[in-house]
């Protein structure tokens, strides 16, 4: 039996409540054996990515790691790996940090109150509430990209994502409408609203229970709303990495935590050919310094695009040189389990063919 709808209720919250049982989600693999950590990984996951994408990465990373402890206790290494091709990295290392806090200062377990909860890395308020929302039906707001866009749209609250006058009235905005009861349904309700109605572009404004009290869908401001941020100018990036080869192995190097694909392992990167060239032959004592250069490699970020040209160098001799922290010999034949950015990933999996060998000799 359903909870007694609170006349104090919202006319959102009442008409989410109506339509969450027909038209909400509720095959989603977090849904199910909901607990807070089943919903945490999901909601690290789904920032910046659409849900079709996570489901498998879930998946896979729920069943190497099925609670905190196991997540906790794994080498950051094989938590990319699992990561490597989703993007956002920072995302898995602040996971990481998170499961051993909580592994070590809240007994495995993650914390029930909701400052603990949003101050631990990667999580912050909305996250914080999501989890305690879906998984303890407390009252607590979130406001996720798509919270935020049915909420820009109803009330026609300007200003772009960031501005703190439109944040402050969204979040107040987000409380308010919040119902009395039925938190959980109640929040995946809006959330699912926003992520398959009421969309970025083309929303579905027929099929929308807010539609009547809407004031972007009265005023013919679907697309106005919310405030697109100020678009930077695109640039692209051209790099050179050494692809070293000494048998069957690769020489990788460890990336700074912070920038472009944070903590992942990858080819050495350079500005020019002719640095990568004097990296080869000076530090890796490659046979010639005139690599054969493979096909380029393009990869989109947020704001810029990346031409990758791999320079190939052969007669590498890895076990006469000194071991360097940072940096590792990756065997194509038998690949360990790091993480990896997706274009290097498929780049080294091309080259597990033998046959490029024999080609390139």
């Amino acid at each position: 039996m359903k909870d007694a709808q609170s006349p104090a209720d919202s006319p959102i919250a009442t008409a989410l409540l109506d339509w969450h049982p027909r038209g909400g989600r509720h095959d989603l693999p977090w849904q199910h054996a909901r607990t807070p950590y089943r919903v945490w990984v999901s909601e690290i996951m789904l920032q910046q990515t659409q849900v079709a994408t996570v489901i498998p990465y879930y998946r896979r990373f729920l069943e190497r790691f099925p609670e905190v402890r196991a997540l906790a206790d794994a080498h950051i290494d094989e938590v990319l790996h699992l990561w490597s091709g989703l993007g956002y990295y920072a995302r898995a290392r602040n996971l990481h940090r998170a499961a051993v806090l909580i592994r070590d200062e809240h007994g495995g377990q993650l914390p029930a109150s909701f400052q603990a909860l949003a101050a631990l890395p990667g999580v912050g308020r909305s996250t914080a509430g999501a989890i305690l929302a879906l998984t303890a039906n407390l009252r607590v707001p979130i406001l996720d990209g798509n919270a935020r866009r049915v909420l820009a749209r109803y009330f026609a609250v300007t200003g772009a994502r960031g501005d703190a006058a439109a944040e402050k009235r969204l979040w107040a905005l987000a409380e308010r409408c919040m119902p009395q009861a039925r938190i959980a349904e109640y929040t995946q309700a809006i959330m699912d609203l926003g992520a398959t109605v009421c969309v970025r572009r083309r929303p579905s404004c027929m099929s929308c229970p807010l539609a009547a009290g809407c004031a972007a869908h009265r005023g013919g401001r679907q697309h106005e709303l919310p405030a697109p941020r100020r678009p930077r100018l695109r640039r692209l990036r051209h790099v050179f990495m050494v692809l070293a080869l000494d048998g069957g192995r690769v020489r990788l190097e460890r990336r700074p935590e912070s920038g472009v694909w944070g903590g992942l392992w990858c080819l050495p990167e350079f500005n020019t050919a002719t640095a990568a060239a004097t990296f080869a032959r000076d530090t890796l004592g490659a046979d010639s310094a005139t690599p054969r250069s493979l096909a380029e490699l393009e990869h989109a970020f947020t704001h810029f695009d990346l031409r990758i040209t791999p320079l190939m160098f052969q007669g590498i001799r890895a076990a006469a040189l000194v071991e360097e922290p940072g940096a590792l010999w990756y065997n194509l034949q038998e690949p360990a389990r790091i993480g990896l950015p997706a274009p290097i990933h498929a780049l080294l999996a091309s080259l597990s063919d033998e046959s490029l060998f024999e080609r390139s000799a």
